[in-house]
């Protein structure tokens, strides 16, 4: 990388801290996640239904953790990830090394894992930690933005955006580049992954009976205003562009768009209604592409279509491509699943 490519931001790198307490998972924030993200597998309403499957709880859907990683996620942003006035997502690794269930108690690690330089703009990589009270990483969430400087966006935004927002939530709450700075890293030690979400048996199809190129069902999404705003109180996700139509406009976009992270959870539960099993998933990579338009008369209709990529023998394991269209356009560039067959 050159001089002319680097960012002030590559020194800060590294930086780390941990979520002050422990989160702890609530069946009922559970259930209503997996309402917000249309996701009705069994394993997450139905105690019963998830113990049949063997697990513990109603298992968390695996889009989940970006509820309390957005939360955590707050002081990189405003003190430490400084010098931009706002943050456009672009991708979304979920890593589940076992899935995640109601009652489990979380330590949630933040740390600033990369920053490149492309195109004149800096893309950000924050990675959040998920470990459970015997000390086991259950889940690693990476999350990648553009950090979006004021030459950007129109002064007018700025000042309905401020107008629009909750009383204690501001989306442009800017970090001082100039205040002072200290770096705290990740602390010396072993990290332990838990290997719980390898040792089940999944609920998911044999191996023996899947083929390369297997096409999933098309299911299709219907998403409405009224959807949009749920999310954004469920997620805490309260960016005006997700519901009003005249920020959205300022903005440049034709109309309201959709969350990214809804569309993911959408794309998951799609998923997980074929293979039977929402734990199976090792991991899900999203990059997004371009967002779904969600008019107030006619809302949006998201077509999720998905296929057998690969397949490995010696893991009995296998890779889902996974497309999602709305009005003809690709919502996802890139989308892939890995999945356990049993």
């Amino acid at each position: 990388m050159t001089a002319a490519q680097t960012s002030p931001m590559q020194a800060r790198v590294g930086h780390y801290y941990q979520m002050d307490g422990t989160y702890l998972v609530g069946r009922e924030k559970v259930r209503e996640y997996a309402r917000a993200v249309q996701d009705y597998h069994p394993a997450h309403w139905d105690v019963a239904a998830a113990a049949e499957m063997g697990y513990s709880g109603l298992v968390a859907p695996l889009t989940f953790t970006s509820v309390p990683g957005m939360t955590c996620n707050r002081r990189m942003f405003e003190s430490v990830v400084v010098g931009y006035d706002t943050f456009m997502q672009t991708e979304e690794v979920f890593e589940q090394h076992r899935p995640i269930v109601d009652g489990d108690e979380l330590h949630i690690d933040v740390e600033l894992t990369a920053v490149r330089r492309v195109a004149g703009h800096d893309l950000i990589t924050v990675t959040n930690t998920f470990t459970d009270t015997a000390g086991e990483r259950v889940h690693t969430l990476h999350t990648t933005v553009v950090g979006v400087t004021a030459e950007d966006i129109d002064p007018t935004v700025k000042i309905a955006v401020h107008n629009a927002m909750m009383h204690d939530v501001n989306i442009l709450d800017v970090g001082d580049a100039d205040a002072a700075y200290h770096k705290t890293v990740r602390p010396e030690g072993q990290v332990r992954i838990s290997e719980g979400g390898l040792t089940r048996t999944p609920g998911t199809p044999s191996f023996d009976d899947v083929r390369v190129g297997d096409e999933l069902p098309v299911r299709h999404t219907r998403l409405a205003r009224g959807d949009l705003v749920n999310y954004a109180g469920v997620a805490g996700d309260a960016n005006p562009i997700h519901w009003d139509e005249d920020i959205a406009k300022l903005a440049g976009l034709p109309d309201v768009i959709a969350h990214g992270m809804l569309t993911m959870g959408l794309g998951a539960g799609f998923a997980s209604a074929w293979t039977g099993d929402p734990g199976a998933v090792t991991r899900y990579a999203v990059r997004l592409s371009a967002p779904a338009i969600v008019s107030a008369k006619e809302g949006a209709d998201i077509e999720f279509n998905g296929r057998i990529k690969s397949l490995d023998p010696a893991t009995r394991s296998g890779v889902i491509l996974v497309s999602a269209k709305s009005d003809s356009r690709k919502i996802f560039g890139l989308a892939t699943l890995h999945v356990r067959f049993r």
